[in-house]
């Protein structure tokens, strides 16, 4: 599984920004995806996850009511929509896959983007 995730950029504080992560392969309902971050001088962190079918999904407090995860099976990609955007949101945000059940730990997950880049200034 390949994995390309895209859509990051430079937002002001309160704005909106959606990421894409399109997969390869022909599996790709079977396998749960996720999206961490990672900021400056931090360690990698969960940050939303959603089921194969996407009829399951969960966040991490930080981002839960503000973040949303979704996906289109028919087009092999995940989504990350962002809203009210804080300067502490700034990361680079990575999709991942694995199969089985959500996880929110990064060593659970097999496959990843190669991370695309958030700023967020205030």
């Amino acid at each position: 599984v390949q994995l390309q995730a895209s859509g990051g950029g430079l937002v002001q504080a309160r704005d909106s920004l959606t990421l894409s992560c399109a997969a390869s392969g022909r599996t790709f309902s079977s396998y749960v995806m996720a999206w961490f971050r990672q900021a400056p001088g931090k360690e990698r962190e969960f940050g939303a996850a959603i089921s194969g079918s996407g009829g399951s999904t969960y966040y991490a407090g930080s981002v839960k009511g503000r973040f949303t995860i979704s996906r289109d099976n028919a087009k092999n990609t995940v989504y990350l929509q962002m809203n009210s955007l804080k300067p502490e949101d700034t990361a680079v945000y990575y999709c991942a896959s694995r199969q089985g059940t959500m996880s929110t730990f990064r060593k659970a997950y097999d496959y990843w983007g190669q991370g695309t880049l958030v700023t967020v200034s205030s």
